[in-house]
C-alpha cells in the first residue's frame, strides 16, 4: 500500500496549532511547554561545513554525548523539545538536517550516505568521535545509515518511527502552498530562518522524489551491531508496527517498544510511555544492553 505523504501531514491536525512568533514545529499544539528554541537558538548556534552545504547545530549540557536527528519534510529539532528538555547527564548535539531550518540545501543529490556524512561533519565540528543517536523518522533512518557505514562512531541508537521500507511506499508531492494552508504560522516562521527560502519548493520536490525511491531492509539492518531501541506508535501509518517489528528481527542487538494510542509522532501523542522507554536506554551502561530474545511465530 502506498502512503500519500500529505495525508499523513494532515493527520497532525489532531495536535491543534495556533499562531506564534517563536520557534515552532509543524501543527504545534499548545501543551508542550518547551521554552528553549531548539534549532533556532542563535546564542549558541554554529555551522559545520558538510561538502556543499553548511549544517546548523547547537550543543547543550555536559556528559555522555548524544546526537539528535529530527524528522524530515516538515521536521525540526523543536518537535523533540520535550524530550530534549528532559535529557540529563548528556552533552546534547542538536542539528537541523540539510534543507531544514537554518541548514543549507546544497546542490548535490540527496542520499542517506549524504545525510550520514552531514551528521559526521557536525560531530567532527563538535569534537565528538563516538555518540549515542536519538532519531525520529527520517532522522532514525539516518542513524541506521551511520551505524551501518561508520559503526565506530555510534554507541547506540534510539529510533522512533522507522522500520523496513519498500520503494514506492511514500508517493505524492509536498507543496509549500499546501503546507501554508495547514499551518501558515509554521511556513511563515520557516521562511524567516531558512538560508534560501526561495528554494524551499525545489527541496520539497527533491525530497519527495528521494523518498519515493527509498528502500531500507536487511542489507542495512544486518550491518548494525550497536544496541538499538525501536519505538513505534501502535497507530503509526508512516512506519507501521509490522515494519518496525521486521526491523527488530533483523537487528542483532535490539529491543522494541510499541506505544499505545500513538501515531508516527509517538513522543507527542504519548510522551510518558515514549520517555519511559527512551531514558532508561540512553542512561544505561553499554555492557548492560543485551539484545531481546527474537522469538518466531508460536515457537517453543
Amino acid at each position: 500500500m502506498k502512503k500519500k505523504f500529505l495525508i499523513g501531514l494532515l493527520s497532525l491536525s489532531l495536535l491543534g496549532g495556533g499562531t506564534v512568533d517563536a520557534a515552532r514545529y509543524f501543527m504545534q499544539g499548545d501543551a508542550q511547554g518547551v521554552k528553549t528554541p531548539y534549532g533556532d537558538n542563535l546564542k549558541i548556534g554554529k555551522y559545520a561545513q558538510a561538502d556543499d552545504a553548511k549544517i546548523y547545530y547547537e550543543v547543550y549540557g555536559k556528559g555522555e554525548p548524544i546526537l539528535i536527528l529530527h524528522g524530515g519534510g516538515v521536521g525540526s529539532p523543536y518537535e523533540l523539545g520535550k524530550i530534549l528538555d528532559e535529557l540529563k547527564n548528556h552533552r546534547v548535539i542538536v542539528m537541523s538536517t540539510r534543507g531544514h531550518g537554518r541548514s543549507e540545501i546544497g546542490h548535490s543529490p540527496l542520499t542517506y550516505k549524504q545525510k550520514a556524512d552531514d551528521a559526521l561533519a557536525v560531530l567532527d565540528a563538535a569534537g565528538e568521535k563516538k555518540v549515542q543517536i536519538l532519531g525520529f523518522s527520517d532522522g532514525a533512518y539516518t542513524a541506521y545509515e551511520i551505524a551501518a557505514l561508520y559503526p565506530e562512531r555510534v554507541d547506540r541508537i534510539a529510533a522512533i518511527g522507522a522500520g523496513t521500507l519498500e520503494a514506492g511506499f511514500f508517493s505524492g508531492e509536498m507543496k509549500v502552498e499546501d503546507l501554508a494552508k495547514i499551518d501558515s504560522a509554521f511556513v511563515d516562521y520557516e521562511k524567516t530562518i531558512m538560508p534560501e527560502p526561495e528554494r524551499w519548493q525545489e527541496f520539497c520536490d527533491t525530497y519527495m522524489n528521494f523518498w519515493s525511491k527509498m528502500a531500507v531492509g536487511e542489507e542495512t539492518f544486518s550491518k548494525i551491531k550497536c544496541p538499538v531501541l525501536l519505538v513505534v506508535g501502535d497507530e503509526d501509518d508512516h512506519a507501521p508496527v509490522v515494519t518496525v517489528l521486521a526491523a527488530h528481527q533483523m537487528i542483532q542487538n535490539s529491543r522494541l517498544c510499541v506505544v499505545p494510542k500513538a501515531w508516527h509522532s509517538a513522543f507527542l501523542n504519548n510522551h510518558e510511555v515514549t520517555a519511559a522507554a527512551i531514558f532508561p536506554f540512553v542512561n544505561a551502561k553499554l555492557e548492560t544492553l543485551t539484545p531481546a530474545k527474537k522469538v518466531d511465530y508460536n515457537s517453543r
